[in-house]
């Protein structure tokens, strides 16, 4: 069976816009779908809220950056987050751990907790099958039928 063209794409728009601020209003004038009916349908298919996905995807997409942006405030804004404490709070609640305490797993010196290093293994993980599972989703999509193409005889 193939996957919803509606989450396809939506999901093709928010992998585009990341960066910018998503609503449901927006998904809902640019589909011309309810949007009660858009958030119930995504929910079903991929498993989470519109914003829930988009944040887990920012969130996602910021880890690498630790590694080579000093700054927290420049990462968060980077992936779409319009504060560093909306940032911080949605990193803990997603990653399991603080920014900072994320950035100190990955120095080589770090004195975080087995319990704080296993979170964060965990919620990588979950991360990274969340994204695949996107991928896989949007991989399922229906063909688009070829034109038919017409003789015409003499």
């Amino acid at each position: 069976m193939f996957s919803n063209e509606l989450v396809c794409d939506i999901l093709e728009y928010i992998h585009e816009n990341l960066n910018k601020e998503i609503t449901i209003d927006e998904l809902s004038f640019l589909f011309h779908y309810n949007k009660t009916y858009i958030m119930k349908r995504f929910k079903k298919e991929i498993g989470l809220t519109i914003h829930n996905y988009i944040n887990s995807i920012r969130i996602y997409n910021s880890l690498l950056d630790f590694q080579a942006d000093n700054y927290i405030l420049s990462i968060a804004l980077k992936h779409g987050f319009n504060s560093l404490e909306y940032f911080s709070e949605t990193f803990k609640n997603i990653v399991g751990v603080s920014p900072s305490i994320y950035r100190k797993f990955l120095s080589i010196n770090s004195n975080i907790s087995n319990e704080e290093i296993t979170l964060i293994c965990s919620s990588i993980g979950q991360l990274q099958s969340l994204n695949n599972n996107a991928i896989k989703y949007l991989n399922n999509r229906k063909p688009k039928e070829m034109p038919v193409k017409k003789f015409i005889f003499k």
